[in-house]
């Protein structure tokens, strides 16, 4: 999955939820869509991050059984993501084809109706012209259940009175949900919709005492 087709070249292509997209050979639950991005031959992205505001959370196989590859001809790059709340936090939402149950809560849950107002809407809460992501601060008490902060230089996750180390392989540490205000890496409208009821699907690292 994290390979140039063709060859053995280790692709930038497994996203964190701090926004950077990395080399890591851990295998991924969901992939994500931003459209046609280029590898260099090195196997590293080159200054395209997106290339459509549509950052979508996909199944790793199409609906109809057809996989095309880490690097395809002519199509959308893949990314990948540890899971689904992963993806939600470096700016993306459910795909309308091939989770259209998910896409459909994730809409009732934001309060936002159309596919193109979600993606104006995550856009400008999620990355700056620089590609950096955007975060913003709120009180950790006011946070829902999956949303991402930074605790100690890294992306945690909240679980209800606790929080949980994100690794690529899975979530580690648990530590006291902190107090006061913290930087909220989950973008804004992300934050509503779990808030609003969304649950995303979750590595089975989060049962895990």
């Amino acid at each position: 999955m994290g390979t140039k087709a063709g060859g053995n070249v280790p692709l930038q292509n497994r996203v964190m939820p701090d926004g950077r997209i990395v080399v890591d050979p851990a295998r991924g639950s969901f992939t994500g869509n931003r459209g046609i991005l280029a590898f260099d031959d090195t196997g590293r992205l080159g200054a395209r991050r997106w290339s459509h505001h549509a950052w979508i959370i996909c199944t790793l196989e199409h609906p109809r059984g057809r996989y095309h590859g880490p690097q395809p001809q002519n199509a959308w790059t893949p990314l990948f993501f540890l899971d689904e709340a992963v993806a939600l936090a470096a700016g993306h939402r459910p795909c309308g084809y091939c989770r259209r149950h998910a896409f459909d809560a994730f809409r009732t849950a934001s309060g936002i109706d159309r596919a193109p107002q979600i993606d104006r809407a995550l856009h400008r809460a999620r990355v700056r012209r620089d590609r950096t992501q955007i975060t913003h601060v709120a009180l950790a008490d006011t946070l829902p259940n999956w949303a991402f902060i930074r605790h100690e230089g890294a992306p945690w996750i909240v679980q209800g009175g606790f929080i949980r180390r994100f690794t690529p392989g899975g979530y580690r540490d648990r530590a006291t949900r902190p107090r006061g205000e913290v930087t909220v890496l989950t973008p804004a409208p992300t934050v509503t919709a779990l808030a609003g009821g969304y649950i995303p699907a979750l590595h089975p690292s989060l049962s895990a005492p």
